[in-house]
């Protein structure tokens, strides 16, 4: 069904792909503009084992998507200058706005270079016990603790289950099976799962962490960079809707506090971690409204049109999706009523 899934989505990123079809679709749209959401950026190509290479794109597609919104006189904005259109009633420019989640190392290596390059304004999000390397990047380590052994056995609840996972097609099973376990059960259980994972597999968290996300010092560049804007992403990157109310708020506006501590600046834009419906909802979004934040950033998919001022605590994004890394692509990434279509049309989606 999975496969199904992406083959259908991989149909329909071609057919927008068409010569025409996407830029027509684009002229005819009342879609104003688009905010890109992008976690790791890395040359080369993904291992056949890599369930997460999905967060991951290269310098090169990345360079291609700036290069795209200017051939395509898209302005690029920041969160700020976006929102000031959106309520704008006179004719404006479409737009686009880059977002980066998570503070992976990798955006300071390979990514910020071509930003620079192209004078591409764009959005850090940052969960601060990351940067302390106190929180877990648990989506990947699940996956690189798969892919460093050829069996693997754990707790479910019903007892000691075990898995074969020598080919990469039975490491492709048993992470699915485990990402959506630990998906769907509290932020307790999942952590409680992935530490005893861990503990049996001497695989170590902390040091893990500390080597895919940047330090204070390393996120300092960011702070300095005038293109840069630092988001809030919560204080541990929990999902948030699994919290009670009490502890979902604290997340949203400790992070806040903590940010404008160790930065001096503070944040104004939120990001909501995962940020698809089971992460965020009615309740998350009422809280970063509430906490006076300017923007709340989701995972749904969509364009952004007049109708999203009214709810910028619940804004849409586009994914660039490292299984579509095609210079074809483009313009159907730029086309945000394309990806409207994923929740039927509705241009503010807050329930």
């Amino acid at each position: 069904m999975k496969n199904l899934k992406y083959r259908l989505i991989h149909l329909a990123m071609e057919c927008f792909a068409l010569p025409g079809v996407a830029r027509s679709i684009r002229a005819l749209s009342k879609c104003k503009g688009t905010i890109f959401t992008m976690h790791r950026v890395l040359p080369g190509t993904p291992a056949a084992f890599s369930p997460n290479g999905i967060l991951q794109i290269t310098p090169e597609f990345l360079e291609t998507v700036i290069v795209g919104c200017q051939k395509q006189n898209i302005d690029i904005v920041d969160l700020d200058e976006a929102m000031r259109r959106l309520r704008s009633k006179e004719p404006e420019k479409q737009f686009a706005v880059f977002t980066f989640d998570d503070g992976y190392k990798d955006n300071l290596e390979f990514a910020l270079p071509i930003l620079r390059k192209h004078n591409c304004p764009f959005t850090l999000f940052i969960a601060p016990n990351l940067i302390d390397a106190q929180a877990e990047i648990w989506w990947q380590a699940l996956e690189d603790i798969i892919g460093e052994n050829d069996s693997l056995e754990f707790d479910l609840g019903q007892g000691i289950e075990y898995r074969e996972t020598a080919t990469t097609q039975s490491k492709l099973d048993v992470f699915d099976e485990l990402y959506w376990f630990m998906r769907e059960k509290p932020e307790a259980d999942r952590l409680k799962l992935l530490y005893r994972l861990a503990k049996r597999y001497a695989f170590n968290l902390s040091d893990h962490c500390r080597n895919l996300i940047m330090d204070w010092d390393e996120l300092r560049t960011f702070v300095d960079e005038p293109l840069c804007t630092i988001g809030a992403h919560t204080v541990n990157h929990y999902e948030l809707n699994k919290l009670p109310a009490d502890k979902m708020r604290t997340e949203i506006e400790d992070s806040v506090k903590i940010l404008t501590l160790r930065t001096g600046k503070q944040p104004d834009h939120f990001s909501y971690p995962i940020g698809g419906k089971l992460s965020a909802g009615p309740r998350e979004f009422a809280a970063v409204r509430d906490l006076g934040l300017v923007t709340g950033v989701t995972t749904r998919p969509g364009g952004l049109y007049a109708e999203n001022a009214e709810h910028p605590e619940a804004l849409p994004r586009i994914s660039l999706n490292g299984n579509y890394q095609k210079s074809r692509f483009v313009d159907v990434f730029l086309t945000g009523a394309v990806f409207t279509t994923h929740s039927g049309m509705k241009k503010v989606n807050v329930n």
